[in-house]
């Protein structure tokens, strides 16, 4: 692939839309759990974040239904925290007020991850990087498991009552998606980022500038699903690129590959072939 046809290298992850039936439940999870602000809360939409980071985006779609757990969609939003002690303290405080909603921990060597759902079934990661240093790469790929991981031992030795530095925001978004090929031809091929590592022929690992994974789609229980219906749950990704020319050229690779993709108010939407709706944007706001 040549240079001009991958997401810049600084491309990051930006807010993840939910749909939701509940709004009130949903923002005292991400507020009151995760440990997330509420910037605001206006005509049924409520954004949640860090600092001036929107990490969640939570609107209300009450007339909604689930869907299937087969279908595509959201496989989880990842969190990412600056420090193991950060991270405790999100963990600690979501297991003891939602007990139950733990689904799961691993070490991932480039990171320490803990799982849970939230009040819709959404997944949550919440998890801390390794140092870059640290991460080992083999022809090409990016060297992850999955190992035990005791929350209980982790909280035991990085909980703390000391203040820590809490910076919170999307570090990676994983889906499920009904097949690997189509995946990788739409987020690596047409997108734009490169492929880290294929696992097992069942789940897809990308990224931009060499980070572990930025997106990831997996088939482990959506394997052959079509396109989404209209259902509670992913709204939108967030892909956050430099500038608007990155934006305006992003647009007019999709459009090279025959995507129907849309700018409005400088933001590029395109939908890949389940219907997940992705949106790029500039991190510097286009002028008025």
């Amino acid at each position: 692939m040549r240079q001009t046809e991958l997401l810049p290298a600084d491309t990051s992850m930006g807010a993840v839309t939910l749909w939701v039936a509940d709004l009130d439940s949903m923002i005292r999870y991400y507020r009151d759990a995760v440990g997330l602000t509420l910037f605001s809360e206006i005509n049924g939409r409520a954004v949640l974040g860090h600092g001036t980071t929107e990490v969640v985006i939570l609107e209300h779609k009450p007339m909604m239904k689930h869907a299937s757990p087969h279908e595509a969609g959201l496989f989880h939003t990842a969190i990412l925290f600056p420090s193991q002690a950060a991270l405790a303290k999100s963990v600690y405080s979501v297991a003891q007020k939602y007990p139950g909603t733990f689904t799961g921990s691993a070490d991932h060597l480039v990171s320490k991850a803990f799982y849970f759902n939230d009040p819709e079934g959404n997944g949550v990661e919440l998890y801390w990087d390794r140092d870059r240093s640290e991460w080992s790469w083999a022809h090409g790929s990016i060297e992850m498991d999955t190992i035990f991981l005791d929350p209980n031992e982790f909280l035991k030795e990085n909980l703390s009552d000391e203040p820590v530095e809490d910076e919170k925001k999307v570090g990676h978004v994983h889906l499920s998606v009904g097949s690997i090929p189509a995946a990788e031809e739409f987020y690596v091929k047409m997108l734009g980022f490169e492929k880290t590592l294929n696992w097992g022929g069942a789940a897809l690992f990308v990224s931009a500038g060499g980070y572990h994974h930025h997106m990831a789609m997996n088939t482990w229980r959506s394997k052959g699903a079509g396109k989404r219906q209209l259902a509670l749950g992913l709204g939108k990704v967030e892909i956050v690129l430099d500038s608007q020319d990155q934006v305006l050229e992003t647009k007019e690779r999709l459009k090279f590959y025959g995507l129907d993709s849309r700018i409005d108010s400088g933001i590029a939407r395109v939908e890949d072939p389940w219907g997940n709706v992705i949106s790029l944007q500039s991190r510097i706001p286009t002028a008025s």
